[in-house]
């Protein structure tokens, strides 16, 4: 079997595309921002546990605070930049220090002066606008800050454009004032959200990782699918499709399942191209699936103001689509390229891997119960890091037990503990996880796992830096939306169009999405483009969920689309291969990912929404089973046309009446759906008979 890279490997491929990724490094230095990283992560859990209450305002300054100060040093001491470098990034750190303890300070009287600044804060505003746009630089590139920095300049000189570009002209003050202070600008949501949810569940993830929950994941799903047909390429959609229930990136998903994924696909026949592009479209479709979806799915409740579980429904349908298309996919290369699967001696046994590692699925299984139960994100995700905590170290403690009826005790007695929190608050979850950190503390295996959960704490502080930041200087995005309307300029074009052409609308809605999508990591991604494209979409009659999750898919499989594609360039170096080749095997694998939301569009019923000629005239639910099962159709027959198999090699001509057959399904125009099936029965026929005549023969 193919031996699965070391950790020290993973990390040089994972720097590649996260500066982050090589973790604290060594020294004094090091050692005093693993510790900030440590704080960092006590306090927000102390914030969202109400440990600690402040004005919201306050908690996003410090929230943004934190970032710049662990941001500008961290970076420049993993790519070893000199002294004077290191000088001026720990002067930009005190910098976001100070920016966040004068929003903390002078917190009632900003407010009491709101609208009128003075000048000493439009000095610290400025300061705070150049320390954001300089971390996302850093961290991320250039394309998010050149994309703010162009909204930013459209406040500034957009009057003088022609209209209806233009806008009415603002005061500098007034937009320093709008941007840096109060809840529009770099404070608004996004931060907010980065600050509570994202945060919380970014340590969630961080915890499980640490405690083994990749493994878990790889292991049962190399033990349900590793001695299938293609299995390797199937394993590594399921356990990336899993990896998405607790980690929000699709390209840290490439680097951490694609370690192990990759180079099993490549030996056993694969095409490292295509190989690439199974687990850059799994990892990313990984954000498509509930029920955190990247936190996207908190967000997005936010944004529009419903409850997280009516978000989390309308992605189910798609999400199961997305991954059974995949699999779909991965088959048929497969059967072409003549590959089996695994030896199943050579395979871990999936009831064994749950069996040791039942205890990382309780705190999962327990936040989809809150979420789906009718609690807040925050709860819910306050409950179930607390659980993930109080699992982790009372099976250490547990160790200590003699075998038999006082473990059971044991496990009992903490069970009804950790449960009474739902009735008497998190407080009772907090003593039970003190006092396993000190029945761990005076015991060698307890010791080294509270090593673990403190490295885990640094660890979720670090993979949130550019999540946050990215955040933060989204906020100038959409605080230029809300101070000169532009959303609403965009909106009115692209509804002119759809006056004419809802398709061609859609398609430039896509093209922008992809556009706006590419280098940007999925959160901002998904908050610009439904703050640009969003509302244009409901303006020409598009349910409110169904025009958000068409940006939002847009904006993942701009991580696919050539040029950028940066889930398929991380994959590049794993499968030894051109990340443009990878792009585009990605694509055609990723086409449901392209056709669910034209077709969501159109018949809302995919995604368990209201509305739509067909549910006005056949009912709801054979509306939801009928466009369904023409999605299933469409996806097949898309598959057999890109790989040109279906139990033996297709000719050119069988290849193009099923793509034809396909894109017909997909459009939803008058009679396209009639002429769609008749095409998928004649092409049934033809592999029906032309099956006959090879069995007879």
């Amino acid at each position: 079997m193919q031996k699965e890279p070391d950790a020290r490997e993973a990390a040089l491929d994972s720097a590649m595309h996260d500066p982050l990724a090589a973790g604290f490094p060594k020294g004094s230095q090091g050692r005093l921002l693993f510790w900030i990283a440590v704080a960092f992560s006590v306090f927000q859990i102390a914030t969202a546990a109400h440990f600690i209450d402040m004005p919201s305002q306050v908690t996003r300054a410090i929230h943004v605070g934190f970032l710049g100060l662990l941001a500008f040093p961290l970076i420049t001491l993993v790519r070893k930049r000199g002294p004077v470098l290191t000088t001026i990034a720990w002067v930009a750190a005190m910098g976001a220090v100070f920016v966040a303890g004068y929003q903390w300070w002078e917190y009632v009287p900003l407010l009491m002066r709101a609208g009128d600044p003075l000048g000493r804060d439009i000095v610290v505003g400025v300061l705070a606008l150049m320390l954001v746009f300089a971390a996302a630089w850093i961290l991320m590139g250039p394309a998010l800050p050149i994309i703010a920095g162009a909204f930013l300049a459209y406040c500034l000189f957009g009057q003088h454009l022609p209209s209806p570009l233009n806008h009415r002209g603002y005061d500098f003050a007034q937009i320093v004032d709008h941007m840096a202070y109060g809840t529009e600008g770099i404070y608004g949501i996004p931060v907010y959200v980065s600050s509570t949810y994202i945060f919380l569940f970014i340590l969630f993830g961080a915890f499980l990782e640490k405690a083994g929950m990749i493994k878990l994941f790889t292991d049962v799903s190399m033990g349900l699918v590793g001695h299938k047909i293609g299995g390797p390429a199937k394993v590594a959609v399921l356990s990336s499709g899993l990896m998405g229930t607790i980690s929000g990136s699709g390209v840290a998903n490439v680097v951490t399942t694609g370690q192990f994924t990759i180079p099993l696909m490549k030996r056993f026949g694969y095409r490292s191209a295509f190989a690439g592009g199974v687990e850059s479209t799994a990892s990313m479709g990984g954000q498509l699936m509930p029920p955190v979806m990247g936190a996207v799915a908190f967000i997005m409740a936010e944004t529009l103001g419903v409850d997280y579980v009516e978000v989390v429904t309308a992605a189910v349908i798609p999400a199961i689509l997305y991954f059974g298309s995949a699999f779909w996919m991965v088959h048929l290369e497969a059967g072409r390229a003549g590959l089996t699967g695994l030896s199943r001696a050579d395979l871990p046994s999936p009831l064994r891997a749950v069996k040791e590692g039942w205890h990382l699925l309780f705190p999962l299984a327990a936040l989809v119960y809150l979420l789906f139960s009718g609690y807040t994100p925050l709860f819910a995700g306050t409950t179930g890091l607390a659980l993930t905590l109080v699992l982790i170290l009372g099976a250490s403690a547990a160790l200590g037990l003699p075998q038999g009826w006082l473990r059971i005790v044991f496990w009992i007695g903490l069970g009804l503990l950790a449960a009474s929190s739902l009735q008497y608050g998190i407080g009772i979850a907090a003593l039970a996880v003190a006092g396993l950190v000190a029945w761990n503390a005076f015991s060698k295996g307890g010791r080294e796992t509270l090593i673990l959960c403190r490295d885990s704490l640094a660890d979720g502080a670090r993979t949130a830096i550019p999540v946050g930041v990215a955040c933060a200087l989204v906020g100038v995005i959409i605080g230029t939306m809300t101070l000169t309307g532009a959303a609403n300029t965009f909106g009115q074009f692209i509804v002119s169009v759809g006056d004419k052409s809802l398709f061609l609308s859609l398609v430039l809605t896509m093209l922008t999405c992809i556009v706006l999508g590419m280098g940007i990591p999925t959160i901002p991604n998904y908050i610009i483009t439904s703050s640009i494209a969003g509302p244009a979409l409901l303006g020409l009659g598009v349910p409110l969920i169904v025009s958000h999750m068409f940006v939002f898919y847009f904006g993942i499989l701009a991580d696919l689309t050539p040029p950028v594609a940066l889930a398929c360039f991380a994959a590049a170096p794993i499968a030894k291969e051109n990340g443009l080749k990878i792009s585009l095997n990605a694509i055609k694998i990723a086409a449901a990912g392209f056709v669910i939301p034209f077709m969501a569009v159109y018949t809302p019923a995919l995604m368990l929404q209201p509305g739509g000629a067909l549910a006005e005239a056949v009912g709801f639910a054979p509306a939801v089973a009928y466009v369904v099962a023409k999605a299933v159709i469409s996806i097949g027959l898309w598959g057999a046309a890109v790989i040109g198999w279906l139990g033996r090699p297709l000719a050119p001509w069988e290849r193009a009446l099923a793509m034809v057959a396909a894109f017909t399904l997909i459009a939803a125009l008058p009679l396209t759906d009639e002429i769609g099936l008749a095409l998928f029965v004649l092409f049934v026929a033809r592999m029906w008979l032309s099956r006959r005549k090879e069995q007879s023969a």
